[in-house]
């Protein structure tokens, strides 16, 4: 199993335009062969001291059975009409792709 750390930058006030587009994806893509987890997240503020918040970041944490499965993801046709419909509203997407230790 692997674990993928995405995060998503957000152009400003476009937050919730994005989160609705993410969320009606991810019907399909839990019914993808491989996928155990799929949530987007936004921060929470809170009073801990190293906490970095960013009200235009989006952190999808995901669980695949593999390498294979995660890259059949992202070339599935839903995750490339998903891609179009955000491209305007995103500044910026990085990975983490992570096994146990």
């Amino acid at each position: 199993m692997i674990r993928v750390i995405a995060s998503v930058k957000v152009k400003e006030g476009k937050l919730q335009e994005f989160l609705a587009v993410f969320n009606a994806n991810i019907p399909s893509v839990l019914e993808e062969d491989g996928c155990i987890e799929y949530v987007p997240t936004v921060d929470v503020a809170t009073s801990l001291d190293s906490q970095q918040v960013d009200s235009q970041l989006v952190t999808i944490i995901e669980k695949w059975e593999s390498v294979e499965a995660l890259e059949a993801h992202l070339k599935a046709p839903h995750m490339v009409e998903y891609v179009n419909a955000v491209s305007d509203i995103v500044e910026d997407v990085a990975l983490k792709v992570l096994q146990d230790a």
